[in-house]
């Protein structure tokens, strides 16, 4: 039976648990759970992680631990009873466990190894709190380092800063909000601004001495000298050197290092120096033999020196050397140092040994015991402390020193006798007054213990030698008296003994008869001269002779000299027992000299302040002393003196003394009576302040009134003690009085900075410090009403002196601060006067930092909830008396702009913040009866609604991000807590008050507007919280967005007929805030927006407003990520709902049905854009955004912006041609007019001329970085005529060259050509826009289909490669899944003449076979019936289908949708025809290329040659013959009896082109290749007698004819040849460019170009002078052949590489081969090309290139045909124009008329994607293009042109055309005569197709023949043959005409030219690229004559479309 639990409440798991029982709950370690049940060893209860599942569990795995429980029952939470430290540790490290793990994915290695061992040593520190086993000062200790790494770790992790008390978390509940701040405050500050310390050290390590010869050892000394004064200001480190210069006691460490303690700031400069002197030990010359003397002198080494500069930098220097210096003259010894400093060369120069001294010095900062603390090793392994010289900067009290400083200074000997000077070393002695010498009390520094003498160092041959060698004699107290030092002389002999003899002696004593000591100073002492044997331990006997030179001790001019020699020392005395002052000496001694007193008394202010601390105890004995004996008169110098102390003690070197006065007075104080005389004299100067001429001492004396009044009370207590109380009343009415005085000059009013407003101040800042005195004697209620008096006398006037308000307003903070305003019943009392001071300086906006310091002083007193009367009574006088001003002063500091020093900066953050937190804690501590006192205070509702807007205003500005610190979270919480407790109490008023007759738009707008930024706070989105924090805030405050929400709803419908003020203002607002996802808010506030449909619709019929302002936020908002798709089903459904039952319901579908997709769409945009770089999502997502606004819901500037945005993405990713289309968007929206402009995104302010101008320029520049230069063409031309009707000709002229420019690069520079693909996205998964769709894609440069699959599906890394080319079914439509669906297309270029014209270049013609394309198609060939395994071509089907898409290609975007799918079958005939013109074609360009030596390698000819003819000759073409030239076959096909004649037509049209081509093959086949020649031409007569061909005319080989520069079929004579009808041809006339786009070649020559396939570059022209006229490009690709004939003839060859058998397997079956079964695969798509193509193909040629052709050749192509069909291909054209015919001579008119005659049906086509010779496929950067609007576009009809046969070449030996082709490969006439332009308007966006396809795609045929086998037959388009089969010869008139006067009479439009003049057909051309019919190009060379025919009625049968009608462009209002 399961049984709630009473104690085990709460546990943690120790052992994971799976849960596998029933109704068990998964548990892994470390889970913290909270138990409800138990029963029989189970627990049942939930894991804190998620407490919604419940569960059981075994008891057994659970560690429990101590927990209290709040709430008991169904709500109860537990708590568990540990230390807060442990469980805040315990929460925040899972919280950064996951955090960690996170950093490791985001590749942070650095903080992530940091956060770890972090976490590790917190885990350590909390074992050891764990435990419980530390003492109470180092649990502390791992407290602070705990707290300290958690809060490094959540500053490193941008978590919440953790305001802590002792280092415990605060509940922000349980303190005030200003102490709360103060925390947060504090330990942000600590994190941000480290405090300087103000105590420096400098650590000082000896390691060695380098020196190549000592051999002796050293002392080395260290000391610090300011270069400044001259001085050294630190005693000295002396360590002892061996042999071998390293320290003579390792063992010793603290022997060789030091600390200097005790450097200010101030000696942190860099003229304090490092130096280190050092002495040698050993004999007196450094060169002497060893045995020459064995007694050792101290003698001058070297010197070394350091700034302390260079450690400022780095505070450490570890291995350092610093060069030892040796003066030149030893007597300079004493101040080398000083001449190193000055850089005095000449004095000093490099040791002879060149020694280095080896230091590691460090500077330390911080107190001592600071140091200890940080630096423990240190300390532990020993290091001995420097003194500075002379006391530290503060003194400590306690501290005992008694240090006597003499520094040896010099001596003046004489010669003795001697010839030469003496060697003179001194000896010093420590003697006491029984003349016995003190052992150890002379230190030559630290590291050093004490000695008992001192020997000098020796100077050789210097009888005026000079040491400056310092010593320290720490002799104690009770030895000094009577001690003398003595001093020995010495002349040391150089001689082989090496004796010592005395010659002399000095002393002096140390303390005078009188008590003074030594005095500081220099002191000159006689040398008293004795011999050797003297016996100086008698002291006694010389003490009795003078000492000094002088009659005073001290030189002294005066002085009486008794010998000529003299010795000099300085002493310097630091002790804190002795004094040298005779003045304190006296008055410590009063008693003994009375008379003296008074003058004592008046010295005592001379007294350095040192000697007074040193004595203060006896000083303040001997003046109350005085005071007792005579106070009447010594009373009031008595209390000067004392004052003169107690200020003393002010001072910062001697603050620490403080305490020991405070002892004093405890402890010491014995003058009962005193406080009669103090009071009183106290009084008299008080009462005296208007004497200006006591004011200076006045104002010393209320310094000092703190102690003063601690003497008086002390005195007071100790009389009462004796008395037993006396005298109360008197000293009562004694403190009245003097009160009184105080009261009365306070009162006193001063104008401007007088004296007596100083006095005021000095009094009021030290007055505070007198309460507690006042407390020990008087009840707290009397010392309040005293101090209130006092602070009440203050003058209320502000604008008197600003320094006496500062500190009168100082003095109230301490009064705040103090103990006595602690106590309720006195702070009730002191509340008044200091609120209306405050309220004063507030009111007048003064001292703002002191007056919020003081109002948080007040709050932190006042805690939260606190029920007591007093409070509650407190709360009602400040909200009464502050909460008007502090509301104002809020909105004072806030509106100012913020000062720029970062330290004002923080400073006026901390104002701000202080007083919000003093705000928030009056606002929190309101009760119900407050708020309704404070409501009902407001005498008018005008002053009510003053204080609604005040307050709503400063909500507002509490809300704002900046106000707080970004990780304060845990302080915005608690201020919108607030925030919102106030606002439901307020909004009762507003309901009461201001509704109905009384509504006040302005006050419900400010409310509403608080609530949304309300709940828009970042702080409040929960959803962005760790679960965890999201947890803590729910328990604590729930989801306040809700509770405002609800209120948000509750005053709207108070509202009424009141909301339509607020539509649609609050639309935006209010669909911000629904945007949150929080499910509850949402369902509170979406039904709003039904309600404003409502009430919009009743004010005006519709709702256009209320949809306006939805859209216009929506794109804002969304874009900012706000906003999901649940949200979309919501406001969906929820709206729906609502109007189900409204009058208005079909127009509020309408408008919710539109929202609701757009949001879909921008869900869709926001989606996309997140990705990092710019896809063809992206700008696919953009595209479908701009055509919504634009088409659906109009909204012209969101038309504009996102044009900019789409162009934007075009230019990232390089789409220039794009982005310029883009760009025309907008331009079209414009036009040339005045119309000024206002500043729209980038745009400045200006004129719509000027602004459409700048987009023609930047258009122009993408169109030429795309190499669209075409249509950079047109609009040079549009922006020239403005300039020119202008008379610009400066910018015009500019204009013209630009163009010129553009007509240069189409006909210089390389373009490649573009692949395209077919892409369907089908499935639920892909976004709207995509969603059961199919596109075409213009891929990019070098793109080729398999790179573009992986693309794509790298886009789309979850879609699924379909298999099959077929339509997919509705399954696959509505799977939830992502099926993509990708093939290869071919363009089908619209019928523009210039691609039939002959005599234009190919790179002309490139451009429109690729640009503004509407149609593509594919095809995929089937057999029908039964396959004849002898012969598939009976049965060989080819299904076609045409895509037809909503805009042409290139576009706004790289892919479009496609609109209309048109399926038709070819016929087995058809296709065999269009195999045949393909070939026909190829052989064509191929010979032409060849004769006119374009083609420098003629492999590629001997390759198609060798194909064609070798295939023939094997059963390539005779396949066909036997399929279709059977009897059989033609009594079944009676219909398709011309089309057999057309098939019989061009078999022996190329019988007859194979003929030439072997002549001219012949002309040009090197030595090597004869054979191989030889074999073609035996072969070609055996093809010839399979076809029946007997033979051909004779001049075959006489007159071969000749491909010129112009159309093959214009003789190149000027013998006028006549035509006859017979020997017309039809042509169908392209439409010109409607739109030109870019276009591009494709570049690799051999591999990259058989994307570029030659039935798409040569094989589409009417005339083969395309490509006579191209010219050869070099490759750039890698995969590129060294071929150089033009990329347009070469590119074939790969194709049929690709097919080829010899090709690996691995090269079938690259990724797309698995996309789509070989079987299911349209032809188009199966075979992709592999990368290994261009080794194939380059193996190929060297084949061909070989010496001869291995016999193994027609064996492959044997091979290949069984693999693949009957005919192996070797390569693959791409669409192609009709073929030009080639006119051969001695040919009868029949056989040249059936050669000739090839209409649109003998057009070759070609297919791509061909299974065997398939196009290869170029890759580029991704780019998708698809449009929703569905605009029309016009087509047009197709022409036909007549053009005359080409009669026979006269047998001429050169001809002017030859000469012609020579110099250059264009045709002499290509530009166009001056004509009449019409213009058109349509938009950019829609692009038009015109007409039949006449110049359609076909499938390659292959070098081997023209005939494709199953797997990559080819196809024709289904309109290929209707327009020809039925034009009769007879129609055609005969004309002759000459071929010069042609070219100088033709009237041909430009390439870029928008109109055909002949057919007078409109082609539709955007706006902005159209040209007035007005305006004339200029004139432009003639072109050849192109002849129409008269007779044209056999072409009525040509296809119309009809136009596509658009809308017409909009204008754009001021953008």
């Amino acid at each position: 039976m399961w049984i709630p639990t009473e104690h085990e409440k709460y546990g943690v798991v120790i052992a994971g648990f799976r849960g596998t029982v029933p109704h068990g709950l998964s548990l892994e370690i470390g889970d913290t759970v909270q138990i409800l049940e138990k029963c029989d060893g189970w627990y049942r209860g939930f894991a804190l992680k998620n407490p919604n599942v419940k569960g059981i569990f075994p008891s057994n795995y659970i560690h429990l631990k101590n927990a209290c429980v709040k709430n008991k029952g169904q709500f109860e939470m537990v708590i568990p009873t540990e230390d807060s430290v442990i469980t805040e540790m315990t929460s925040t490290l899972r919280d950064w466990g996951t955090m960690w793990k996170q950093l490791y994915v985001r590749n942070e290695g650095d903080l992530f190894h940091r956060l770890w061992h972090i976490m590790n040593e917190i885990l350590d520190l909390r074992r050891q709190v764990l435990v419980g086993h530390l003492t109470h000062d180092r649990m502390k200790d791992v407290k602070r380092h705990i707290t300290a790494r958690l809060d490094w770790g959540n500053e490193q992790l941008g978590l919440d800063l953790v305001p802590r008390k002792e280092y415990a978390m605060v509940d922000p509940e349980e303190i005030s909000i200003t102490e709360l701040y103060r925390l947060m405050e504090h330990r942000h500050r600590k994190k941000d601004t480290p405090v300087p310390a103000s105590s420096h050290h400098l650590f000082v390590q000896m390691k060695s001495l380098m020196c190549s010869n000592l051999g002796e050892e050293l002392e080395v000394i260290f000391s610090l000298f300011d270069s400044k004064e001259n001085r050294p200001i630190s005693e000295r480190f002396f360590l002892r050197l061996n042999r071998n210069g390293l320290p003579k006691c390792p063992e010793k460490p603290e022997r060789h290092c030091s600390l200097f303690v005790d450097l200010g700031s101030s000696e942190l400069r860099k003229d304090i120096y490092i130096t280190v002197h050092i002495i040698r030990i050993g004999r007196m010359g450094a060169g002497e033999k060893k045995n020459a003397c064995n007694v050792q002198y101290r003698r001058p080494f070297g010197c070394a020196v350091l700034s302390i500069a260079d450690l400022l930098a780095g505070d450490s220097k570890d291995d350092l050397v610093l060069k030892v210096y040796m003066c030149n003259t030893e007597s300079d010894w004493y101040q080398i140092h000083e001449n190193i400093i000055k850089k005095l060369n000449a004095r000093y120069n490099l040791t002879g040994s060149n020694a280095g001294l080896a230091v590691s010095l460090q500077l330390l900062h911080g107190d001592i015991e600071q140091i200890r603390r940080e630096y423990t090793s240190m300390f532990t392994h020993g290091v001995s402390i420097t003194r500075k010289l002379g006391f530290s900067n503060i003194i400590m009290p306690g501290e005992m020193r008694n240090d006597l400083y003499i520094t040896v200074e010099r001596g003046e000997f004489e010669k003795g006798g001697k010839s030469v000077a003496r060697n003179v070393e001194v000896t010093m002695h420590v003697v006491d007054s029984s003349g016995q010498i003190l052992k150890d009390f002379i230190s030559f520094g630290s590291g050093e213990p004490p000695a008992s003498e001192y020997h000098s160092f020796v100077l050789y041959h210097n009888n005026g030698p000079r040491w400056a060698e310092l010593l320290k004699l720490p002799i104690p107290v009770d030895k000094f008296r009577g001690a003398h030092i003595r001093c020995e002389f010495r002349h040391c002999s150089t001689k082989e003994k090496g004796e010592k003899k005395l010659f002399g002696f000095s002393f002096v004593p140390l303390m005078q008869e009188n008590g003074r000591t030594l005095p500081d100073g220099t002191h000159e002492l006689i040398v008293h001269k004795c011999e050797e044997n003297t016996n100086l331990q008698d002291s006694g006997r010389y003490l009795k002779l003078p000492f000094s030179k002088g009659i005073f001790l001290g030189n002294n001019s005066q002085a009486v000299k008794t010998t000529k020699e003299s010795f000099w020392i300085t002493s310097f005395l630091c002790s804190t027992k002795l004094t040298q002052n005779g003045d304190m000496l006296d008055l410590l001694k009063w008693r003994t000299h009375p008379d003296k007193i008074a003058g004592c008394l008046s010295k005592l202010k001379e007294i350095d302040g040192s000697e007074i601390v040193k004595f203060l105890q006896d000083t303040l004995d001997t003046l109350f002393g005085i005071l007792d004996e005579n106070s009447q008169k010594y009373g009031s110098k008595v209390f000067d003196c004392l004052v003169h102390i107690i200020n003393l003690l002010q001072d910062s070197k001697f603050h620490h003394f403080k305490p020991v006065m405070d002892t004093y007075i405890e402890s010491h104080f014995a003058g009962a009576l005193a406080y009669r005389d103090l009071i009183k004299v106290l009084k008299w100067h008080i009462d005296r302040v208007t004497e200006v001429e006591l004011h200076e001492h006045i104002q010393e004396v209320l310094k000092a009134q703190e102690y003063i009044f601690k003497y008086i009370v002390q005195s007071r207590r100790l009389f009462s003690i004796a008395t037993g109380g006396q005298n109360e009343e008197e000293f009562r009415c004694c403190i009245q009085e003097l009160l009184m005085s105080v009261r009365f000059f306070l009162s006193q009013e001063s104008k401007g900075a007088s004296a007596l407003s100083q006095l005021q101040a000095v009094f009021l800042s030290s007055f505070p410090s007198v309460y507690s005195e006042l407390l020990k004697l008087f009840d707290v209620r009397e010392v309040a009403n005293l101090v209130h008096d006092a602070l009440g006398s203050l003058p209320t006037v502000m604008h008197g002196d600003d320094s006496l308000q500062a500190v009168k307003l100082q003095s109230i903070g301490k009064t705040v601060e103090s103990h006595l305003y602690t106590n309720p019943d006195s702070r009730y009392i002191l509340l008044p006067v200091v609120l209306h001071h405050l309220h004063m300086h507030l009111q007048e906006q003064k001292d703002l930092i002191m007056c919020a310091r003081i109002l948080s002083n007040i709050f932190c007193l006042i805690k939260k909830n606190s029920s007591e009367k007093s409070v509650l009574e407190e709360i009602d006088v400040i909200v009464n008396s502050l909460l008007d001003i502090l509301l104002r002063t809020i909105l004072e500091i806030t509106s100012r702009p913020q000062p720029s020093g970062s330290a004002m900066r923080l400073q006026f953050q901390d104002v701000t913040g202080e007083f919000v937190s003093c705000l928030l804690s009056l606002l929190r501590q309101m009760t119900d009866r407050h708020y309704q006192q404070l409501l009902d205070s407001f005498n008018t509702k005008e002053d009510l609604r003053d204080f609604l807007l005040q307050i709503f205003t400063v909500f507002r500005i509490l809300i704002r991000p900046e106000m707080f610190p970004k990780d304060w979270t845990v302080m915005r919480l608690v201020a919108n807590n607030v925030i919102i407790t106030t606002v439901l109490y307020l909004s009762d008023a507003l309901r009461k008050n201001f509704l109905n007759e009384n509504f006040d738009y302005k006050i419900w707008d400010s409310y509403f507007f608080l609530a949304v930024i309300f709940i828009n706070q970042l702080c409040l989105q929960l959803e962005m919280f760790t679960p965890s924090k999201k947890k803590k805030v729910l328990e604590k405050y729930g989801d306040m967005r809700v509770t405002m929400g609800c209120e948000i709803f509750s005053m709207w419908q108070n509202l009424g007929e009141h909301k339509l003020h607020f539509i649609p203002a609050l639309i935006g607002p209010f669909l911000e805030v629904t945007l949150i996802p929080q499910p509850d808010l949402r369902n509170v506030m979406i039904p709003i927006f039904h309600d404003m449909m409502d009430w919009e619709q009743r004010r005006s019929g519709n709702f256009k407003q209320v949809e306006a302002k939805l859209i216009d936020k929506l794109d804002s908002l969304m874009s900012e990520g706000k906003g999901d798709e649940t949200y979309r089903e919501l406001f969906n459904s929820i709206l729906l709902k609502k109007i189900e039952r409204e009058t208005w319901r079909e127009s509020g579908v309408s408008l919710i049905a539109t929202v609701t997709r757009l949001m879909e769409r921008l869900l869709d945009y926001r989606d996309c854009m997140k990705m990092g770089e710019v896809d063809g999502k992206k700008i696919g997502c953009t595209v479908s955004l701009l055509n919504f606004y634009k088409t659906e819901l109009n909204k012209e500037e969101m038309y504009i912006r996102y044009i900019h945005k789409l162009y934007d993405l075009h230019l990232k990713a390089q789409n220039f041609t794009e982005a310029a289309y883009t760009l025309l968007l907008y331009d079209e929206l414009l036009e040339w007019s005045d119309r000024p402009l206002r500043e729209f995104l980038n745009y400045p302010m200006q004129t719509e001329w000027q602004r459409k101008e700048c987009l023609h320029l930047t258009i122009i520049q993408n169109f030429d970085r795309g190499k669209c230069w075409e249509n950079g063409i047109i609009l040079c031309r549009k922006i020239a005529e403005q300039y020119e009707s202008y008379y610009d000709y400066r910018n015009l002229s500019k204009m013209r060259m630009m163009e010129a420019s553009l007509y240069d690069k189409i006909m210089d520079q390389q373009r490649l050509e573009p692949e395209f693909f077919r892409v369907g996205f089908y499935g639920k998964k892909f976004p709207f826009f995509l969603r059961n769709k199919e596109f075409v894609c213009r891929g990019h440069d070098y793109e080729r289909l398999e790179a573009f699959q992986q693309r794509m599906l790298n886009e789309f890394p979850h879609a699924i490669a379909m298999q099959h080319a077929n339509q997919p079914d509705e399954t696959i439509f509505q799977a939830e899944a992502q099926y993509l669906q990708i093939y290869a297309v071919t363009p089908i270029p619209e019928n523009q003449e210039v691609l039939q014209r002959d005599g234009i270049p190919d790179n002309i013609k490139s451009f429109y076979k690729v640009n503004h394309i509407w149609r593509f198609r594919y095809d995929r060939p089937f057999h029908k019936g039964t396959k004849d395994k002898e012969n598939e071509f009976k049965s060989l089907w080819v299904e076609r289908t045409t895509l037809i898409l909503v805009q042409s290609l290139p576009g706004i975007s790289r892919w479009f949708e496609v609109e209309k799918r048109e399926v038709v079958e070819m016929s087995p005939l058809e296709n065999a025809i269009e195999v045949l013109e393909n070939k026909n074609q190829q052989l064509r360009t191929l010979i032409t290329q060849c004769q006119t030596r374009q083609m420098q390698n003629i492999n590629p000819l001997t390759m198609c040659l060798n194909g064609v003819i070798d295939a023939a000759v094997n059963g390539g073409v005779a396949r066909y013959q036997e399929a279709f030239f059977i009897k059989e076959y033609i009594l079944n096909h009676p219909e398709d009896g011309e089309k057999i004649a057309r098939l019989r037509e061009l078999m022996l049209e190329q019988a007859q082109i194979l003929e030439f081509g072997l002549a001219v093959h012949e002309k040009v086949v090197p030595q090597d290749m004869r054979p191989l020649h030889k074999k073609l031409v035996d072969q070609f007569f055996v093809m010839k007698s399979s076809l029946g061909i007997q033979e051909f005319s004779a001049c075959v080989q006489a007159s071969p004819i000749h491909f010129p520069n112009g159309s093959p079929r214009v003789c190149r004579n000027s013998i006028p040849v006549s035509m006859s009808p017979d020997g017309a041809r039809v042509i169908p006339r392209r439409s010109p460019l409607s739109y030109p786009a870019v276009n591009r070649y494709s570049s690799s020559s051999l591999s990259s170009q058989a994307s570029a396939e030659v039935s798409n570059i040569t094989g589409q022209s009417e005339s083969s002078d395309e490509v006579f006229n191209m010219q050869p490009s070099p490759s750039t690709s890698s995969l590129s052949s060294t071929h150089s004939a033009s990329p347009n003839v070469t590119s074939s060859a790969p194709s049929s590489a690709r097919a080829s058998p010899l090709l690996s397997d691995k090269h079938k079956h690259s990724r797309e081969n698995s996309c789509l079964s070989p079987r299911e695969r349209p032809c188009s798509a199966i075979y992709p090309t592999p990368s290994e193509t261009s080794q194939t193909t380059n193996s190929c040629f060297a084949k061909w290139n070989a010496t001869s052709i291995p016999h193994s050749t027609r064996d492959s192509i044997r091979e290949a045909e069984e693999l693949v069909g009957p005919v192996s291909t070797l390569s693959e054209t791409r669409p192609a124009g009709k073929s030009p015919n080639l006119s051969l001579p001695s040919v009868s008119q029949d056989r040249r008329m059936m050669f000739n005659h090839i209409g649109d049906g003998a057009l070759p086509r070609s297919d791509s994607n061909l299974p065997g010779p398939d196009k290869a496929v170029n890759t580029t950067p991704s780019s998708w293009s698809l449009d929703s609007g569905k605009e029309a576009r016009n087509t047009s009809e197709s022409g036909k042109l007549i053009s005359p046969p080409v009669p026979p070449r006269p047998a001429q030996t050169a001809s002017p055309a030859r000469h012609i082709a020579s110099v250059s490969p264009s045709p002499a006439g290509r530009s166009p005569m001056k004509g009449s332009v019409q213009s058109f308007t349509p938009s950019p966006v829609e692009y038009h197709s015109s007409g039949l396809i006449s110049n359609s795609p076909a499938l390659s045929g292959s070098y081997s023949s023209g005939i494709s086998s199953l797997s990559r037959c080819s196809t024709s388009e289904t309109s290929g043959f209707e327009s020809q089969g039925s034009e009769p010869p007879g129609t055609v008139p005969s004309y002759s005409v000459s071929e010069e006067p042609v070219r100088k009479e033709s009237k041909t439009p430009p390439p870029y030219s928008v109109y055909e003049r002949t057919l007078k057909r409109p082609v539709p051309l955007p706006h902005s690229l159209s040209i007035p019919p007005a305006a004339d190009p200029p004139a432009l060379p003639p072109k050849p004559q192109l002849v129409r025919p008269n007779n044209l009625e056999n072409s009525s049968r040509r296809t119309e479309q009809v136009p596509r009608p658009r809308p017409l462009p909009r204008k754009v209002s001021q953008l």
